[in-house]
């Protein structure tokens, strides 16, 4: 697998991450562990989780998903072969919440017990927190790194202009700067991110890692009707906010797509993300190992010019 370097942290990646958004809500232990061996043992590297993983499940406090991490990695003992990233600021309850320099030292020590491990390689802004000064957020980021508990940082979430400013302060300052961005961006939401933010990466030499990379499903073509809403958890927002003209254009562009290069839908979309020079790695979840398979075949397709130009004239916004 070859790997990428993200942004200019020093950090080596697969060209897709594992989301851990999964683990703990629609992924039970057994199937964690071997869903992560998995993936390792395919030559992947990269996995991305947050603290709040998966508090919005009934039940849940946060945390779950850095707790079966851990259980993993003190299992396995491949702690050294994962680029383990994780973040802080979304709502945790009880007050824990944002950026404040006392709430980020208490939350990576939480996210440092929970995942069972000395250090976090890729500590992300899980939200931007315009309450608190970027030099005080960024500060405590860079004493976390020459601490050893964080190798490097990143931000999601972030406008492109806050982006800039957090550069521009980590420069003036010599603090700590954000080598990567974790925004929405996959073939049915390109706006937002390729209007600004994407040149604002490219200029500043920042890796991309976006979410949603396969629109929570949509882009594998498992969604095509309304009756198809009941396929998933989350399927009625999906078809709700996807299943429309442009959305069922897309999805016959990749279906024409996949079928000359005998893939399936969801990896030439993935393939069109991995080929766009500003994303250094997608992220995408599977809950079974067919579905992970099909994650790491996206990663060994090379799409050719003419098929990138037929997803992106389907996909543009103003397509009729």
């Amino acid at each position: 697998m070859s790997l990428r370097t993200l942004g200019r942290s020093g950090l080596q990646v697969s060209p897709l991450a594992f989301g851990g958004n999964v683990f703990g809500w629609t992924v039970d232990p057994a199937t964690a562990f071997s869903l992560l061996d998995a993936w390792l043992d395919a030559g992947m590297n990269f996995v991305d989780t947050a603290d709040v993983y998966s508090r919005w499940v009934p039940g849940h406090r946060g945390g779950e998903s850095e707790t079966l991490i851990g259980q993993w990695l003190k299992k396995s003992g491949r702690r050294q072969q994962l680029v383990l990233a994780t973040k802080v600021g979304k709502d945790m309850g009880d007050g824990k919440v944002g950026l404040r320099p006392a709430y980020i030292r208490q939350a990576v020590d939480a996210s440092l017990q929970r995942l069972q491990t000395d250090y976090i390689d890729l500590y992300q802004s899980h939200d931007d927190d315009a309450g608190v000064p970027l030099e005080d957020v960024l500060g405590t980021f860079g004493e976390l790194i020459q601490e050893g508990k964080v190798r490097a940082i990143g931000a999601s979430n972030y406008s492109a202009d806050r982006l800039a400013l957090a550069l521009d302060t980590s420069e003036r300052h010599g603090l700590a700067r954000y080598e990567s961005l974790q925004p929405l961006y996959n073939l049915v939401d390109r706006k937002v991110f390729e209007d600004a933010l994407e040149p604002l990466c490219l200029t500043r030499g920042v890796g991309v890692i976006n979410f949603y990379a396969l629109a929570a499903g949509f882009l594998t073509g498992k969604y095509r009707t309304a009756a198809d809403a009941s396929k998933s958890a989350r399927g009625k927002s999906t078809t709700d906010k996807y299943l429309n003209p442009r959305g069922l254009r897309i999805l016959a562009a990749l279906d024409t797509v996949a079928a000359r290069y005998q893939a399936t839908p969801g990896q030439v979309a993935l393939a069109w993300q991995i080929a766009r020079p500003a994303v250094t790695a997608p992220i995408a979840s599977a809950t079974s190992l067919e579905q992970l398979q099909d994650l790491v075949k996206a990663t060994r397709l090379q799409l050719d010019a003419a098929a990138i130009e037929q997803l992106d004239k389907a996909s543009a916004e103003a397509a009729s």
